[in-house]
């Protein structure tokens, strides 16, 4: 385990940065040009992403973030 010191100023650019990860990877999920071995590296990616972000967004932005289970996940 490790600890991480950082200012307000910090904290934001990395939810910025975060968000902005996901948001590609999100989108790159809808593309069905892209093989589905690589969608699922991608999940994984995104699962690591939102842990992080979940330790440093409000609540409020987790909720926008987070997926839904791949039974009620919407196709197109």
């Amino acid at each position: 385990m490790f600890g991480l010191l950082i200012n307000e100023k910090e904290v934001k650019e990395m939810e910025y940065l975060i968000k902005r990860e996901m948001d590609e990877i999100l989108f790159d999920l809808r593309d069905e040009r892209i093989d589905h071995i690589v969608k699922n590296a991608m999940e994984e990616r995104y699962k690591v992403l939102f842990t992080l972000f979940r330790r440093v967004a409000p609540p409020n932005d987790c909720l926008k973030y987070m997926r839904r289970g791949k039974r009620g996940r919407k196709k197109g």
